[in-house]
């Protein structure tokens, strides 16, 4: 088992004993006006618990279960959005791509690039994203065995960025639902590999409405709460004020006014996970 090599981004360590993050925000950016409301709320929130926090948001969600669905406001004004934020809040931002020519911009603004789920076995789209020199995201694909993702890590790595995270987003587990398998955090961390767990991902009913993703966000805190305690490295949350009038992943997004109370819990178990994981360390 190799141990998790920390990965620095700016102020924050990511893995390797680091406190927990916060990676969080909206599926989509919606509006400007939104996406700053929602990243200035929940950069107070992390300021108040002094939790690491990434903003994140899309400019562009190219895999919408419908082509009628909302997909944002594409790559050059997302990106100026995102950009603003940014330089506003002082907070690192992470946004996925989706083809090979988005991955140089995206990084002239982004701290992270997001290698999305059903894209996680692209080569290209892997390499390019390493070559920027800008920590990957990979999503391990809802088809994927945890030890399959090993592969898709090396590829980055190869290619001279060893600044990678892999996120957790659940298993296909029969029609329109996704299980979580709590042994993929160790299995995943004991290769070396920094672990986020998108919680809210995970608790999608994929196509499971007419023509959207269904969810159910009812689940997010007991989920939340047991895959802290199988020790990740950060929680990746969609949040939104008004779920129910999100644009994108409306049924399974955290309410903003719940996002405290998750992470003063979450907070808690990471610290009696990292507690019993400094004994056993020594002895």
């Amino acid at each position: 088992m190799n141990a998790v090599t920390p990965i620095n981004l700016g102020e924050m360590r990511i893995g390797g004993g680091s406190p927990l993050i916060l990676i969080a925000g909206s599926c989509v950016i919606e509006s400007e006006q939104h996406a700053a409301s929602l990243a200035g709320r929940l950069a107070e929130i992390a300021r108040r618990l002094r939790i690491p926090f990434v903003f994140k948001a899309s400019y562009d969600k190219a895999n919408r279960t419908s082509g009628r669905s909302f997909r944002g406001p594409g790559l050059d004004e997302g990106l100026r959005v995102l950009a603003e934020i940014k330089a506003r809040l002082g907070v690192p931002v992470l946004t996925d791509i989706h083809d090979v020519e988005q991955a140089r911009p995206a990084a002239d603004v982004a701290d992270v690039l997001q290698i999305p789920a059903f894209l996680s076995r692209q080569t290209d789209l892997i390499v390019a994203a390493a070559k920027t020199g800008r920590i990957v995201n990979i999503k391990k694909g809802q088809f994927l065995a945890p030890d399959d993702v090993e592969h898709a890590v090396a590829k980055a790595v190869d290619a001279g960025n060893p600044r990678v995270i892999v996120t957790e987003r659940g298993t296909s587990f029969g029609y329109h639902n996704l299980i979580v398998d709590m042994r993929a955090f160790p299995m995943i961390r004991g290769r070396g590999t920094p672990v986020i767990f998108d919680v809210t991902h995970s608790l999608q009913l994929p196509g499971g409405g007419d023509g959207v993703t269904a969810g159910l966000a009812e689940y997010i805190e007991p989920l939340a709460s047991a895959g802290v305690a199988a020790g990740v490295d950060g929680v990746f949350l969609e949040v939104h004020e008004e779920p129910a009038r999100a644009k994108s992943d409306a049924q399974n997004a955290l309410r903003l006014d719940l996002v405290e109370p998750l992470l003063h819990r979450l907070m808690a178990i990471d610290a009696i996970v990292k507690t019993a994981e400094a004994h056993a360390t020594n002895g």
